[in-house]
């Protein structure tokens, strides 16, 4: 199957997911510049597509990707106060994170540092799980730096360009937890490709 053809029925999956396809609606009224609704939300969904569960089901939360350099931490919770508001009717934990603020608190909390980036796909391509790399902008771009063919293969596969690669283990038995058919591949044989397109 060609990648076009995996990122339509990516794409399909995601936006029949209510939730998902509410969030992006609203997200232009954010006043985000770079905003992307990337992570759990858009290959669990799949997950759950190919599983034939509900396609809400085991999705702990929402998460929002958006760039300003504007690292200061009142910036950022006026955001996160917008979207609690924008969002409050849908009944889920929806996460908002400025990605120019990430080093900032990230050694703290991993452990290592996190080199600094210049645009939210560049935080997306920085994921623990190769596979799982994915967003989709309020313009209705996509980005999977790593394609689709990992995501639909259920395969869990370390990124190379993660800088917390002991977080890996970790990750794959928490989807392994929800998502049993999941495959953990240790080999790190993935290669950085290309992908966008529109929605519409």
């Amino acid at each position: 199957m060609t990648q076009d053809t995996l990122q339509d029925r990516f794409l399909a999956m995601v936006l029949d997911n209510p939730v998902n396809r509410a969030i992006l609606k609203r997200m232009p009224d954010l006043g985000i510049q770079d905003g992307w609704l990337v992570a759990g939300c858009l290959f669990g969904t799949v997950w759950n597509a190919l599983s034939n569960r509900p396609l809400t089901e085991n999705i702990r939360d929402y998460d929002i990707f958006y760039y300003d350099p504007d690292t200061g931490y009142e910036a950022e919770d006026a955001v996160i106060r917008r979207g609690a508001a924008l969002f409050a009717d849908l009944g889920v934990e929806v996460e908002i994170r400025n990605q120019a603020r990430v080093p900032l608190w990230f050694k703290a909390r991993f452990g290592v540092p996190y080199a600094p980036i210049s645009e939210s796909r560049t935080g997306i391509d920085r994921f623990v799980v190769a596979g799982t790399c994915s967003g989709i902008s309020q313009a209705g771009e996509v980005h999977a730096p790593f394609g689709f063919e990992d995501m639909f293969a259920g395969v869990l596969r370390r990124n190379p360009m993660n800088p917390t690669p002991h977080q890996f283990q970790f990750k794959c038995g928490s989807y392994r937890e929800r998502w049993p058919w999941l495959k953990v591949v240790e080999k790190e044989t993935v290669a950085y490709k290309e992908t966008a397109a529109h929605t519409a």
